[in-house]
């Protein structure tokens, strides 16, 4: 199969979809390669090692003509919908509920999308736990940086002092994101709190921190009795291929402290604060009645080596999967890809995305 890596074209992005060591891997089992020029250099990976690899450099048009399965990290943006062809199949992070543009080229060009953050196995989601994980370790960082006085934050030090107490975090939702955000919290010492639906997530999370990170159940009364005591806020709720609910309604944001701050990590499946709305790495904060939101739809793409050595280990097996078999028999026959498909042949085929759009969900043949 000739598998195409265009460069991420999404501001300061610098992530690419696959290592050379995955080049390699995939050339050995006789698959084509084709690298975008330049693709790998934010990374740290220039041509030469793709090449060595056994990758060809090619520029973006060619590529796209070339390839059958274009590899991604971000979902395509409007200057790179018009080189893509009729029939081609996608693999990257889509996020589709809150794009409709992107829904809207996908169905009309018959494109055969399969959202990492949707790929299912045993209940979890291998492909986006990685950048979930580095995301979720990033949200208490951030979130500290801009609690100074100088970034706009009510100037409080996240861990406090002696005799001072230390900033208090709300996170909400306990996957991947949540659990990790609060092992950075409790580590930066903040006073920290998760909200989730479930009893027995709220139990894995107290076994999993023995207690030093409180927990209370996602009720709208909850929420709205503790948002407005925190100094930072961590969205990390998910609905898998869907819109992530909106648990901080704006009249609720008016409660909060001045100078506080939301990290919403949620933001790429649309934000779980109304006020949210996507942000860049070159201006990545803005301020809604004096509460200051960090809302990068990218966020592990500030640590792009790490993030992308994590990213091929988690999608080098799809990516070979779908290669070793072709679009259509993997489709056919492996479950986890189905799991992962969200448009195909002109039609919505994933439950949540469709869900989200209010419209039914289309039967694969």
């Amino acid at each position: 199969m000739i598998i195409g890596i265009p460069r991420e074209i999404k501001k300061e992005e610098y992530r690419v979809g696959i290592t050379p060591a995955g080049a390699r891997e995939l050339k050995k089992k006789g698959h084509t390669v084709l690298v975008e020029r330049g693709a790998g250099e934010g990374s740290g990976f220039p041509d030469i090692a793709y090449l060595e690899a056994g990758a060809d450099i090619l520029e973006r048009k060619p590529l796209f003509e070339s390839c059958e399965l274009l590899v991604k990290v971000k979902e395509p943006l409007p200057e790179e919908f018009g080189l893509f062809r009729d029939g081609q199949a996608l693999f990257t992070f889509l996020h589709l509920a809150p794009n409709k543009d992107l829904i809207d080229l996908l169905l009309e060009k018959n494109i055969t999308a399969v959202g990492y953050e949707t790929v299912e196995h045993g209940g979890a989601l291998p492909l986006l736990a990685p950048m979930s994980e580095i995301a979720g370790r990033m949200a208490p960082v951030v979130g500290s940086f801009y609690l100074q006085r100088i970034h706009g934050g009510a100037g409080i030090l996240a861990p406090g002092a002696a005799g001072v107490k230390p900033a208090r975090a709300v996170i909400l939702g306990a996957g991947v994101v949540g659990t990790n955000a609060a092992r950075i919290s409790i580590g930066l010492g903040m006073d920290t709190l998760v909200i989730s639906r479930g009893l027995d997530t709220l139990q894995k999370v107290d076994e999993l921190f023995r207690g030093r990170v409180k927990t209370l159940p996602s009720t709208t009364f909850s929420i709205r009795e503790e948002i407005p005591l925190a100094d930072l806020v961590i969205g990390a709720a998910l609905v898998p291929g869907g819109r992530t609910p909106v648990l901080i309604p704006r009249e609720l944001l008016r409660e909060m402290k001045k100078g506080s701050v939301i990290v919403d990590v949620s933001i790429d499946q649309g934000g779980c604060a109304e006020t949210s709305r996507p942000t860049t790495h070159d201006n990545p904060v803005y301020a809604v009645d004096g509460v200051i939101h960090y809302t990068v739809a990218n966020m592990p793409g500030a640590y792009p080596k790490t993030a992308t050595l994590a990213l091929t280990n988690a999608t080098l097996p799809y990516i070979a999967l779908l290669a070793d078999r072709g679009i259509e028999e993997a489709i056919r026959h492996d479950e986890e890809i189905r799991s992962g498909l969200n448009t195909y042949r002109g039609r919505i085929v994933h439950r949540g995305l469709a869900g989200s759009l209010g419209i039914g969900v289309a039967d694969l043949p």
